[in-house]
């Protein structure tokens, strides 16, 4: 048989999803796009069949049928690649249309793994439009809306708790440091790689941060510098001795700036900041 000439039978057994329950989706749901036979059969494509398949991905992951045929979207979303995320995320942020940019980051999560879309797709976004904002051709409005939209698409990923292997992290942004998208992304990062996450987020008070590690017995508490001041501030507060180790990254931190501190520089790059998070936990 042809890769455009499935019948609803062969549909079926390729995907393991009921015919019945293919027909429900195809009237209710307009997920597939069949072809006609002369004698008006109707005939599936390979593309029918990813498109089953994927959603059958995102039932198993919790999603309902509703929102994963929401989430699917047209035929060509499915095929997007992560530039392609990166770039029609833009279009929709320039526009303002918030629909679109929650849409659109549900599906390159949905769609591609957890480091692409991070490094490809999000972490790009946010300096582009950074960059745009401050280049004057976004307004802080239409910035604050993709930030907050990332933002929430990263806690949902947070806020799926399990258990960690390689030991517990405690993650956090100094006194002052509201941007924190980036400890939200390593935070991520580090849950999908085995860690344990207590994540305090945006200003926090050192020594609630540092109390809260040595309470849990942390392995590490991470903390964020984007801004100069902090690095100050930070300094101050490192030379402490502690159980755990200390780890600074952010577009303000610097090799050379922690020199004389007890605490260890984070790649700014997030891959190689969790193969060194890793290290530590032997």
């Amino acid at each position: 048989m042809s890769s455009a000439g499935l019948n609803i039978a062969a549909l079926a057994k390729r995907t393991g999803v009921a015919a019945d329950t293919l027909r429900k989706w195809e009237q209710r749901y307009k997920i597939l796009s069949p072809t006609r036979t002369s004698g008006g059969q109707r005939r599936y494509s390979e593309v029918d069949v990813a498109r089953v398949q994927w959603l059958v991905e995102r039932l198993r992951e919790g999603y309902r049928i509703g929102e994963a045929s929401t989430l699917l979207g047209t035929a060509g979303d499915t095929s997007r690649t992560p530039h392609e995320h990166l770039e029609a995320l833009l279009v929709a942020a320039k526009a303002a249309d918030t629909e679109s940019v929650s849409r659109l980051l549900d599906q390159a999560f949905a769609l591609h793994p957890l480091v692409e879309t991070l490094t490809s797709v999000v972490e790009p976004l946010l300096r582009r439009v950074g960059d745009e904002w401050k280049a004057g051709n976004f307004t802080v409005a239409q910035e604050h809306l993709v930030s907050e939209a990332v933002r929430a698409r990263i806690e949902r990923l947070l806020a799926d708790a399990r258990g960690g292997v390689r030991g517990l992290a405690v993650l956090a942004c100094p006194p002052g440091e509201r941007h924190d998208c980036g400890l939200l992304m390593l935070a991520v990062m580090l849950r999908a790689d085995g860690w344990q996450v207590a994540y305090l987020g945006a200003d926090t008070p050192l020594e609630d941060a540092f109390a809260l590690a040595g309470r849990l017995d942390a392995t590490v508490l991470c903390l964020s510098a984007t801004m100069p001041e902090t690095m100050a501030t930070l300094k101050m507060a490192l030379g402490r001795r502690a159980k755990f180790d200390v780890v600074v990254g952010g577009a303000a931190a610097t090799a050379k700036a922690l020199e004389s501190t007890e605490a260890r520089y984070a790649s700014p790059s997030l891959p190689s900041a969790v193969a060194e998070l890793r290290a530590l936990a032997g």
